[in-house]
């Protein structure tokens, strides 16, 4: 193995980390700022009104994009096999 290969696996991966994770980061930062953005203006500060519809539209950002998640793990995990198997 050259530190090339290995570098370019771990971009690789981080690029694989990214692309997977950012539906529910992005989904959590907008119910987040549109919360916000409502208890700004109506002067509510519950803890609970910031928790609970942050964790509800992440965990259906995961159902929705539960799919193509696992394909783009199993693509990516077949890329790496392929690649060791051909070194």
């Amino acid at each position: 193995m050259t530190p090339e290969f290995v570098i370019d696996i771990a971009r690789k991966a981080i690029q694989t980390t990214l692309m997977i994770a950012a539906p529910m980061l992005l989904s959590g930062m907008i119910i987040g700022l549109i919360v916000s953005i409502f208890q700004a203006a109506t002067q509510i500060n519950e803890q609970t009104m910031t928790f609970v519809p942050k964790i509800v539209v992440v965990f259906l950002a995961l159902l929705l994009f539960g799919p193509w998640i696992m394909h783009t793990m199993t693509v990516f995990t077949l890329g790496i096999f392929e690649s060791l198997a051909s070194f």
